[in-house]
């Protein structure tokens, strides 16, 4: 390739990303951010935590408020759950064995409206859109967020017991569970200033993914794309040296039955999904415009994203913040086979969607 070329390259690439992806990624943000706020402002969001309620003990072990970390993080990124397990109203409800497995269920729906809004909007060929492919991914980072809060949920009761509180309630008061701060104004005051507010944070999530967007995806597109049409290194965007889909193929008869990819290529965005989930997505359009990838990646695309979303890059971090980061390891490994489980369990429910 030449240094000059790659040097080139990885400057045309960084820029087409920057322009092409970050901006447009940073527009579904913040109106994914002011529709949260919205639904925030207005009790939704604590409605869907009352009928989730009496799901989260059977599925997951865990109390029910941490329904609200679920939706929390799947309406905006991992570390948000951190914002909650601070409060001690919030912690008083969850075991000390419980707190650190917030870190998994947070990362599991971590940029999930996102990374599903952004899968539903990428054109297909066949002019069907790809919603039916992103709900079968949600529900298989689902099914991969109960596996890895299950696991290390396992571990920690080992470490810490499954009697001791987080917080001990030794005055007696009640547990309810309402704390929706509501706005002053009128409905449409406090409409727009929720709305305004929650856009606010969506510009934040866009500025904060452009690193994990031009450093890790200009490196992965550059060891997924080859040379130019004709052959030859010009020093263009998107020229690279195919390492990934060379490996993609010595591990297809590994990839093939556990993920049914389209191409060996599509490694490339669950390995990203380890290190930015923003950065993988960008992957996609590229792929689907090419002819790599069609719904069942898409599928697998939405699961794998959704579930690991960059927890190699956060993970370290919200055990640090929960106090627990003894517990690093573990939590990494649980979520490294709930994420997994996430993409095989979203491409056979995606199959079962195509029958049905």
């Amino acid at each position: 390739m030449g240094a000059v070329n790659m040097l080139n390259t990885m400057m045309q690439t960084a820029y087409s990303l920057l322009i092409d992806t970050v901006l447009y990624i940073t527009g579904i943000a913040v109106l994914a951010g002011a529709l949260s706020g919205l639904l925030s402002e207005f009790g939704v969001i604590s409605l869907v935590n009352r009928i989730l309620s009496p799901l989260m003990k059977p599925l997951y072990g865990m109390p029910g408020a941490a329904t609200l970390g679920i939706v929390t993080c799947y309406l905006s990124d991992n570390p948000a759950i951190l914002t909650l397990a601070e409060d001690q109203n919030f912690r008083r409800y969850f075991k000390r064995y419980q707190l650190p497995a917030l870190t998994n269920i947070g990362t599991a729906f971590g940029m999930g409206m996102i990374i599903t809004t952004f899968m539903i909007g990428i054109p297909s060929p066949d002019g069907k859109g790809f919603g039916l492919a992103a709900l079968a991914g949600n529900l298989g980072a689902i099914i991969g967020s109960v596996i890895s809060a299950r696991l290390m949920l396992h571990g920690t009761a080992k470490i810490y017991g499954k009697t001791e509180n987080c917080v001990d309630n030794t005055d007696g008061s009640s547990l309810s569970f309402s704390n929706r701060i509501i706005r002053e104004g009128n409905a449409a005051q406090r409409a727009i200033d929720a709305m305004l507010t929650g856009g606010k944070s969506g510009v934040e999530v866009g500025v904060t993914i452009i690193p994990g967007v031009l450093v890790i995806c200009t490196i992965i597109m550059m060891l997924s794309n080859g040379p130019s049409a004709d052959g030859t290194y010009t020093g263009a965007a998107y020229e690279g040296i195919a390492l990934l889909p060379w490996i993609g193929q010595k591990l297809d008869f590994l990839l093939t039955p556990l993920f049914g990819f389209s191409d060996p290529s599509a490694i490339a965005v669950p390995i990203t999904a380890l290190g930015a989930a923003g950065a993988a997505i960008s992957l996609v359009p590229k792929m689907v415009s090419d002819g790599l990838a069609h719904g069942n990646d898409i599928a697998v695309f939405t699961a794998m994203c959704m579930c690991w979303s960059g927890y190699l890059s956060t993970h370290v971090a919200m055990m640090d913040g929960l106090k627990c980061r003894n517990l690093v390891g573990k939590a990494i490994l649980c979520h490294t086979v709930g994420g997994l489980c996430a993409g095989i369990c979203a491409r056979w429910i995606y199959m079962l969607f195509m029958l049905l």
